[in-house]
């Protein structure tokens, strides 16, 4: 793989950096219910040195009652100088699993005009070649960051919804295939099974090689190409709350796709509301 600052670096490359001053380390891991982990417990046991744990939830959208979705300018700048993140520094995000959690972060600092990167194949990957971990804490001063919000990023439900009736881009849906094909009852209580009409699937899993590594270049390519996605034309990703999603969006970045947002809302919103289509099978 290459290594780019701006979407996905290797084990090899932070371990070469680990004592930059100017990097800042972010540990976004956060597990579904049926994970039965602690990310914040995790973290405190074992984390690469100079991490900073950040909880999701705490950087989204406390009004919502949709989860994990996007919070305001303010709250993004703050909770990132909280954590000693500020212009000019090279950030560098990884999660528990693998890669998970880490793109969604990733993606937010790109929705805030900052540019991360994802570490791949996580902190399993880390752990697995022996790198050092640690349970102490890092010191943390405020730091200033300049935060402009880019609209282009993200779709909310209109929008979405205009896309599947008039096909101007194609939404492709993270989840795993019998939720996307509607086979039985969604995690979240209250939600119908299907998926958004005329929508492609791309299960967010498939985009990895056996060592937990994203695919790279026509192997990473093929994923899409195998599900009908067209990478000449815009992108919505989609899945059940706005994590996975990301994954996708993270794809299609290394791929050299420039036209690809976040619908935020996702099955979490498209699956509450009676009045909006679905499909299933």
């Amino acid at each position: 793989m290459i290594d780019d600052p701006a979407t996905l670096v290797s084990t090899r490359w932070l371990a070469q950096r680990l004592t930059s001053p100017d990097l800042r380390i972010l540990d976004a891991s956060w597990y579904l219910p049926d994970m039965n982990r602690d990310p914040f417990e995790e973290y405190g046991q074992a984390h690469i040195p100079g991490a900073r744990f950040v909880d999701l939830d705490n950087v989204s959208d406390g009004r919502s009652a949709l989860p994990h979705m996007a919070p305001p300018v303010e709250k993004f700048m703050s909770r990132m100088r909280k954590m000693g993140v500020g212009d000019g520094h090279t950030v560098v995000i990884y999660d528990g699993y693998g890669i998970f959690s880490a793109a969604r972060l990733w993606w937010l600092f790109r929705l805030f005009g900052q540019r991360a990167a994802v570490l791949d194949g996580g902190l399993p990957k880390w752990r697995a070649e022996g790198r050092l971990v640690t349970s102490d804490l890092p010191n943390i001063r405020d730091r200033h960051m300049t935060v402009t919000r880019n609209p282009d990023l993200m779709r909310d439900v209109t929008q979405v919804a205009q896309a599947a009736k008039l096909g101007h881009a194609q939404i492709v849906d993270a989840r795993a295939a019998p939720r996307f094909r509607g086979e039985g009852a969604e995690p979240r209580a209250g939600l119908r099974a299907g998926h958004i009409p005329g929508s492609k699937n791309v299960p967010w899993k498939t985009l990895f090689a056996a060592d937990g590594t994203m695919k790279d270049g026509a192997d990473l390519a093929q994923v899409f190409i195998a599900a009908g996605v067209d990478l000449d034309k815009p992108v919505i990703t989609s899945c059940g709350s706005g994590v996975t999603a990301a994954i996708v969006n993270l794809g299609l970045t290394r791929l050299g796709h420039g036209d690809h947002s976040l619908y935020d809302g996702s099955w979490a919103e498209w699956g509450m509301y009676p009045d909006l289509k679905i499909e299933r099978g």
